[in-house]
């Protein structure tokens, strides 16, 4: 049997990722608007609902974003008033975000969103979290491949 095309474009993994990404983008793209929040700020909100209080430094860390994405997406959250930000007490260098009433409602209206993914995705949670910790795997074994 002959050998696929390596520079094949659908024989590439990152196009796969990559196309995968954009039906995710169009998928969320409404029910996100629904919301009023673009695809960062919902991120922002899922890191927020777990752990409320959390520093920007942190935050960005955890959504691979430096300050200079970050910073400006936290403001304009809290000019809607779905959040605030206040300096650490115990470390003024640090800032801290934390929900407000308003943002913590939220949650209860993004719930939808979830739903909605796992609808179509045939409501077989257990399939896409095989998919979820592959991704995952895939990206660990990449960054550790980065570092060397």
């Amino acid at each position: 049997m002959a050998q696929a095309d390596p520079l094949k474009l659908d024989s590439m993994l990152c196009f796969a990722v990559y196309a995968a990404e954009h039906a995710f983008t169009r998928f969320y793209k409404p029910r996100l608007e629904a919301l009023e929040l673009t695809y960062p700020q919902y991120l922002v909100f899922l890191v927020l609902w777990e752990t409320d209080g959390i520093t920007v430094k942190a935050l960005g860390d955890k959504l691979f974003l430096d300050s200079g994405t970050i910073t400006p997406l936290v403001k304009r959250l809290e000019a809607r008033g779905l959040l605030r930000r206040e300096r650490d007490k115990q470390d003024e260098r640090q800032v801290r975000i934390y929900l407000t009433e308003e943002g913590r409602a939220l949650r209860e209206k993004a719930l939808a969103v979830p739903l909605a993914v796992g609808k179509a995705l045939g409501g077989d949670g257990e399939a896409a979290g095989m998919l979820r910790e592959s991704l995952h795997r895939l990206r660990e074994q990449l960054d550790a491949s980065s570092d060397s």
